[in-house]
């Protein structure tokens, strides 16, 4: 006769299994390889977008009694794709409690009542990313001017990546180590969530400037910097910029621009790059 505990392991067995046999790599960006003779992802690639080893993945997948924690659960999910429902059926299977709605990035929520505002701004620019760096809002002058990406795309590895913000930014070497020191700063704020060493992974192998930044582990709270961006030519403009954590969601942050005006109070300051 099987126990509770040997039952709820072997709902747990089924429901992983059912989760990753309905995707396919494609669905999660990865290149298939091999022949397969089952559907759906296999475990080792499901271990390595939740940045967990094939080893440990499969004895949880097996139904094995091992102690999980809420960061590699949340990994978990977020590799299968889980909805929330999905999700903290999850927990319960792993018999730990669901964490509260408030521990999570709630950007998906938040993006209809944020666009207002950051389009409340223009003419200056403004975004809004979440805990990951995901743009969440942002208005067509960050868009045109900062290069910031689409929404759901990822401000960090736009910086890092995209040739053109070398261009962008004519002091794009002091940005780039101020952005991985808060980024790493904020990492901190979430303990246990992998998704920040997985994303500092990735940036690490796609990109050698920020692997050599992320090497030095140095950190950077500022809340208030300036920022110099190239319009056209030689000429550029110069910003105050302020990062505003929004009260109701302290995973959301708010990227304001404020034009650095002339001596005489008015206008934009322009500055030879």
């Amino acid at each position: 006769m099987v126990d509770s505990s040997g039952r709820q392991r072997e709902a747990l067995r089924h429901f992983l299994r059912s989760r990753r046999a309905r995707l396919s790599p494609d669905d999660v960006g990865l290149l298939a390889t091999g022949r397969r003779h089952t559907p759906g992802l296999r475990r080792e690639e499901v271990a390595v977008l939740a940045g967990v080893s094939a080893s440990w993945y499969t004895w949880l997948e097996q139904g094995r009694d091992i102690k999980v924690s809420d960061g590699v659960l949340d990994a978990i999910s977020h590799a299968l794709r889980l909805d929330d429902t999905e999700r903290v059926h999850l927990y319960r299977l792993a018999g730990t409690n669901p964490p509260q709605p408030a521990s999570r990035s709630s950007a998906p929520r938040e993006a209809p009542s944020l666009q207002p505002v950051v389009d409340g701004w223009l003419p200056a620019p403004a975004f809004v990313i979440d805990r990951y760096w995901n743009v969440v809002a942002a208005n067509s002058k960050a868009r045109s001017l900062l290069g910031v990406p689409s929404h759901g795309q990822n401000y960090l590895t736009s910086f890092f990546t995209e040739p053109s913000a070398r261009v962008r930014f004519p002091s794009w070497d002091d940005m780039a180590a101020r952005l991985v020191g808060q980024f790493r700063v904020q990492g901190a704020r979430f303990p246990g969530d992998v998704r920040f060493d997985n994303l500092a992974e990735e940036l690490c192998r796609a990109d050698e400037a920020f692997a050599g930044l992320w090497a030095r582990h140095e950190t950077c709270n500022a809340a208030r910097t300036r920022v110099r961006v190239r319009v056209t030519g030689q000429q550029g403009a110069r910003y105050e910029h302020l990062i505003l954590s929004l009260l109701e969601n302290s995973d959301l942050s708010l990227m304001l621009y404020m034009p650095m005006p002339y001596a005489q109070g008015v206008g934009l300051e322009l500055v030879a790059s």
